[in-house]
């Protein structure tokens, strides 16, 4: 029987979800092996084998896809362990990554330092050249001048270069030769020549995406070849796919070209599974609460939510991708976020994390920093015996005594309320990341279900949900495994662009249809080189326009793949007003639009697995397997039924307080919220009516 297997490795575990053609499903986690990625997830599809009777090597031999996310490339940036890389630029034009695009959270706190750019000023390098907006060339390219600033690059251990010329997306010739003089010069040395990677007006940007793609190649090609050498040394003989930003796979070659395609990757296929799970909800808030960090996205209108604004660091003074990507939000608030008091005496969690090594106070690994994970226990949320289904015992004296030295006494309370604090302000943290994303982009979250992913998932979002307004809250029996999950459920999808400036007033039909035709050969190329069959395409078309005057873009989705006439691009107007006034509250009919960025994404359906329906039982109520003291409040404790999820039946109800496990995950009904078990197998957790 042949086996699909979807890993996603994260800061503390890797997930690894194996399914089967008749749709059995099954979780597994062990703690990430940052120093060899394989050892971690090898023992994860070591526990996923065991339990269908099989040894690791029969699995791998018997598999024909692995689906592979990874945060190598993010944490990679977030180290600084990168390759030395050197940028290459148009004469004058030196301080493009070092100013960026201006701009400022706090613009009257002059404390902090000027932020270092992504690549040196002393690894930047000019090129004299010169191309003009309408792409004419103003001056020629000084070949024999940029064949010895090559040649010197050789003596300052450059690994990688980036190029990003002024209006090489009109005229790219220059960029081209450089590339050339590359290959000959420094032969082996990975290159990324801007136009091609992301071909958008704004140098920064497209000299960001650039920088980041060109010094990642080195540490991802290695990594990706490490992880297919492995994989087939352990039997595996299928087809390795690598989860992106585009919410979708690619190719192992594909990726290893394009390595910036897996920044924050991981989180970009969560709501590609909370969609599947949601069914027909239209608006849907996806929570991913790992043991490092919470991500949360966004559907709407049953669309994922796209974005340009995705920064690696604090907006503005960090490192922008420039690439259209799912737009996720992500704090350092997980499982094992640290609880710390800061100088002036208040409680903070996060953003740093205890990680896999040494990991919370409980694991009994030599943590000594008290975690959510470590309040969880200490509350009663968490079983001490069934961690991970029982395989890793947690040590409660030891969160306990945590607690308490490092913040109940610093701050006079006792432990139950420290651990009760703990949480408090881990899930303001939560409730604030999902304001950013849903109030603030013009979406309700009163009028959303909540899909709860992630280890930690389930243990307090009920509470963040009522803080929202949310009365909904969705949480799959795999939320354990939730981007793991949606790797397992996502289809190839690739992205495509290209720079067309167009006004609605004096719409350029012919520019535009051109660019729309080069978007449209670019992706029916990549989808017969993947040999699609025609019934498994997707290409879908969109725009980034914008107001007169206005300085950033909303996308809006093309209706059809050309212009035809004046009605065409008045119903893009149209579409426009709908999306500026959902986002902003405000339209103008009648106004021109101006259209930046044309873009095309192209999609190779895969097959999906089935799931499974489970046997009603509404009938009889469920029996807990134990009972046990928890607190919900700083009130104290009362005693709770413990309820395992596998005895559980479709349509059985849970009043809360309560408390349902999982061997990845663990479910907290709090009170005033009850517990359905769906025919899925889902639990759906909805907050009584507060009426009389």
């Amino acid at each position: 029987m042949p086996y699909r297997i979807a890993v996603d490795t994260g800061g503390t575990f890797s997930d690894v979800v194996i399914v089967d053609e008749e749709g059995q499903l099954s979780l597994s986690k062990a703690p990430t092996t940052p120093e060899r990625i394989f050892s971690g997830i090898s023992e994860a599809l070591a526990q996923g084998a065991a339990e269908r009777g099989l040894s690791l090597e029969e699995l791998l031999e018997t598999s024909e896809l692995f689906t592979y996310g990874t945060t190598a490339s993010t944490n990679a940036i977030i180290t600084g362990r990168i390759a030395r890389t050197a940028f290459l630029t148009t004469e004058g034009f030196a301080d493009t990554l070092v100013l960026r695009e201006g701009g400022k959270l706090r613009p009257f706190d002059f404390r902090a330092a000027y932020p270092p750019p992504y690549v040196p000023r002393r690894l930047t390098f000019e090129v004299r050249e010169r191309v003009t907006s309408e792409g004419t060339v103003l001056v020629p390219l000084d070949v024999e001048g940029a064949r010895e600033t090559l040649r010197g690059l050789r003596d300052r251990g450059i690994e990688a270069i980036a190029v990003s010329l002024l209006w090489s997306i009109v005229e790219p010739r220059h960029e081209d030769v450089l590339g050339e003089l590359i290959e000959e010069e420094l032969p082996g040395v990975p290159y990324t020549l801007s136009h091609r990677l992301n071909p958008i007006i704004r140098e920064y940007r497209r000299a960001s995406s650039a920088a980041i793609d060109a010094s990642l190649k080195p540490l991802m090609q290695r990594h990706l070849d490490e992880m297919d050498a492995d994989l087939r040394a352990g039997g595996f003989s299928g087809e390795l796919l690598v989860v992106t930003s585009f919410g979708g796979v690619l190719g192992v070659a594909d990726v290893s070209r394009r390595p910036i395609y897996s920044v924050n990757s991981g989180p970009a296929v969560a709501p590609v599974a909370g969609k599947v799970y949601a069914d027909a909800d239209r608006n849907v808030i996806v929570c991913d609460m790992g043991g490092t960090s919470f991500d949360v996205s966004v559907i709407r209108d049953g669309y994922i939510k796209f974005t340009r604004e995705t920064w690696l660091g604090e907006k503005f003074v960090g490192h922008i991708t420039g690439l259209s990507s799912v737009d996720v939000k992500s704090i350092g608030a997980g499982g094992g976020s640290i609880a710390w008091i800061d100088s002036g005496g208040l409680l903070r969690v996060g953003p740093d994390s205890a990680g896999a090594v040494p990991g919370p106070v409980c694991y009994g690994r030599g943590g000594t920093e008290p975690t959510v994970t470590d309040a969880a226990l200490v509350l009663g949320f968490i079983d001490p015996a069934y961690f991970l289904g029982g395989r890793i015992k947690l040590d409660l004296e030891s969160a306990r005594e945590a607690i308490r030295s490092r913040v109940a006494q610093p701050l006079g309370i006792d432990v139950m309320r420290a651990a009760y604090s703990i949480l408090a302000v881990a899930d303001e943290h939560m409730v604030t990341a999902i304001r950013d994303i849903t109030v603030n982009e013009g979406l309700d979250p009163r009028e959303s279900l909540v899909v709860a992913g992630g280890g930690a998932g389930g243990l307090t979002i009920a509470r963040i949900a009522e803080e929202l307004g949310c009365r909904r809250v969705l949480v799959p029996r795999t939320a354990g495994a939730l981007s793991a999950c949606g790797g397992l459920l996502s289809d190839v999808v690739a992205e495509f662009s290209v720079s067309r400036r167009a006004d609605t007033d004096r719409f350029d039909q012919e520019l535009v249809n051109d660019g729309l035709a080069e978007l449209e050969r670019q992706m029916d190329e990549f989808l017969d080189r993947l040999q699609a069959p025609d019934d498994a395409r997707g290409k879908e078309f969109f725009v980034e326009a914008r107001y007169p005057y206005q300085v950033w873009e909303l996308e809006v989705a093309l209706p059809k793949s050309r212009f035809e006439g004046d009605e065409d691009v008045r119903d893009l107007e149209e579409a426009f007003h709908v999306v500026h006034e959902r986002v902003f509250a405000v339209k103008e009919p009648g106004q021109r639009l101006e259209c930046l960025y044309w873009k095309g994404r192209a999609t190779a359906r895969l097959p999906k697995p089935l799931r499974p329906r489970l046997a009603p039982d509404g009938a009889s109520p469920p029996e807990p397997k134990a009972t046990r003291e928890a607190s919900f409040g700083p009130g104290g404790t009362a005693e709770v039924s413990a309820y395992l999820g596998e005895t559980l039946a479709a349509d059985q109800r849970i009043d809360g307080p309560a408390i349902v496990e999982e061997p990845t995950t663990t479910v907290v009904v709090h009170p005033g919220w009850s517990l359905t078990v769906t025919e899925t197998g889902d639990y759906l957790l909805e907050k009584e009516n507060d009426e009389g």
